[in-house]
């Protein structure tokens, strides 16, 4: 059906209905626009709600309960939701809105045009229509007078009395106005026809034109809106899938909660190590005479130490004092062996350092073995670069291993006083590992062996590591009560107990367990190493513990010594 025949007659209403139907599809833009700007507003809460409720740098520990880890988990499912949000209202603002938009403003245009063209149709209509209105008035008017005019001239040609002159005259008269009555008939007759020619054209085909150019800007205007919310949806359907995804992280994370697993872990977390205190025993009053315990129990100060102020227990300093830190500019009472911490808190801590310079050795060592080869492609190519200039980064390189090696070699000292038995010895200065392989645990036997080791510790003593200052002393006193030496570098105690050649007793040798070769010249400048030059083919006797030295003996003798582990490249037999 077409406006321009149902509705010929209704061109105000036509006008107006169009113009509501165009203020309503702005309306609509003006709708997604709000809608969109509701979208960021809810992204950026929802991204303001997560930054606040996101566990912070000194909360990263309580992450390993799966409660708080799953709560991280969803508040960055929360974070992508709110990214879809966002893309949500990008989609609105730059599709949607500016395409409702620009239609509205086309089809403003368009209707104007019309109305423009309608308007200039009427007044064309209604300017032909006052000529024929005139003409017919003009014709009207001349009618009348002609008429007069003929009476008049008929009630003179009766009269007898008046003469022929004056009978002419009203005779001209009368054909003057009969003549002027038949123009104007002609002119109305001619304004008629245009009038009915324009009025037929102007409603069946100028009107019907513009109804139509307003019928389609109104269809296009409805089809825009039809358009713009399917493709609206469509949008919102793209992204409610991940959107979907983000609840799916959300239950998975809920899912991941354990409470048997966090209960465990507070048990882990928290557990001292520990026994629980003992009977108090019965303590009989104060008596007056002097008599009766007026001590504070034992087991009570025992409950009181073992549960109360454990982490104020004082730092033991090393195996039997051996391993203890006394370099100049370390603080023993920073606290690095984590002494103040109970024993189960403590070892874990230990065994994170451990791990921690375990896994900084390994990437320095293979940093190291880079710059060896390289040096020796240098030494094969001299045209591909100065071996020399890798001298320099290699000792550097070897100095920071060696660095390494003996800061976890501390903290595995630690470690392992933590497992020895706490017996009468345990964190003496005069103690040794001997005391535990020997049979008897007594104080003089303790005291007799550290004055033995003290009298025979230049003998097998570790000499320092490669790149470090070599003392030409062990830094403590030969006599029994200095005890043994608290250096890093000094000689692991199985081999104290072989070697106590002053006293008469003499061992078999080591046994070999493989060969070496020397990488480098070393210079021996401390006791207890031995020089090698590079090339030399070495047997091993005893492997590296963790210090950095590995010793060697001489193939062509029974010499024996201690050479950088990093100096050497070593071949151990297979059944070893």
């Amino acid at each position: 059906m077409s406006w321009g025949t149902e509705l010929w007659d209704q061109y105000d209403n036509v006008s107006q209905h169009t113009q509501k139907g165009l203020d309503f599809l702005e309306r609509y833009g003006h709708f997604l626009r709000d809608r969109a700007n509701i979208e960021v507003e809810y992204a950026g809460k929802l991204r303001k709600l997560v930054k606040t409720y996101l566990p912070k740098k000194k909360e990263e520990e309580d992450l390993q309960f799966s409660c708080m880890s799953s709560f991280r988990d969803m508040l960055n499912e929360i974070n992508d939701l709110a990214g879809q949000h966002e893309i949500i209202s990008e989609n609105l603002n730059q599709i949607c809105t500016r395409d409702v938009q620009t239609r509205a403003k086309e089809l403003k245009e368009e209707k104007k045009r019309n109305l423009v063209e309608g308007v200039r149709h009427q007044n064309h209509l209604q300017t032909q229509l006052a000529n024929l209105d005139r003409a017919k008035k003009n014709y009207e008017k001349a009618f009348r007078a002609s008429e007069t005019a003929l009476e008049t001239f008929q009630r003179a040609d009766a009269d007898l009395n008046l003469s022929r002159a004056e009978v002419e005259k009203t005779r001209l008269q009368s054909l003057y106005k009969s003549q002027q009555c038949e123009d104007t008939k002609k002119e109305y007759a001619n304004q008629l026809d245009k009038a009915n020619e324009m009025q037929n054209s102007f409603y069946r085909v100028l009107m019907p034109s513009v109804f139509q150019g307003l019928q389609d800007v109104d269809q296009r205007r409805v089809k825009c809106m039809k358009l713009n919310m399917k493709q609206t949806t469509e949008m919102e359907c793209r992204v409610y899938p991940i959107i979907n995804k983000c609840f799916d992280g959300i239950l998975k994370s809920a899912d991941a909660i354990d409470d048997e697993t966090d209960s465990n872990l507070v048990i882990e977390r928290f557990k001292s190590g520990f026994q629980p205190p003992e009977d108090i025993p019965f303590a009989p009053p104060i008596q007056p005479n002097g008599y009766g315990n007026s001590l504070k129990p034992e087991s009570q100060s025992l409950t009181y130490k073992g549960t109360m102020s454990a982490g104020k227990s004082k730092k033991r300093t090393g195996i039997f004092g051996i391993f203890g830190n006394t370099k100049p500019g370390n603080n023993t009472d920073g606290r690095d062996d984590y002494s103040e911490l109970p024993p189960n808190q403590r070892r874990k801590k230990l065994q994170q350092k451990i791990d921690e310079f375990s896994a900084k050795i390994q990437q320095e060592t293979a940093a190291r073995d880079g710059l060896v080869k390289m040096q020796s492609v240098y030494q094969s190519n001299p045209n591909l670069g100065d071996p020399s200039a890798i001298e320099g980064q290699l000792r550097e390189s070897v100095q920071r291993l060696q660095k390494l090696q003996q800061e976890m070699h501390k903290y595995q000292s630690y470690l392992n006083e933590m497992d020895m038995p706490q017996n009468g010895g345990y964190g003496s200065s005069n103690g040794s590992r001997t005391s535990q392989n020997r049979s008897s645990g007594s104080d003089e036997s303790l005291s007799r062996s550290a004055s033995d080791l003290s009298q025979n510790n230049h003998h097998h003593n570790k000499p320092s590591a490669p790149g470090t200052p070599l003392p030409s002393s062990h830094g403590s006193s030969n006599s029994p009560e200095s005890g043994i030496s608290t250096s890093h570098t000094s000689l692991p105690d199985s081999d104290f107990e072989q070697n106590d050649t002053e006293n008469g007793e003499y061992d078999d040798p080591l046994p070999v367990l493989g060969t070496c070769e020397a990488l480098y010249s070393f210079e021996a400048s401390s006791e207890g190493s031995i020089p090698m030059y590079l090339g030399e083919q070495l047997y091993v006797v005893e492997l590296d513990q963790g210090d950095g030295w590995t010793r060697v003996r001489r193939q062509n003798s029974l010499e024996e010594g201690f050479v950088p582990t990093s100096y050497v490249r070593i071949t151990l037999y297979s059944n070893c």
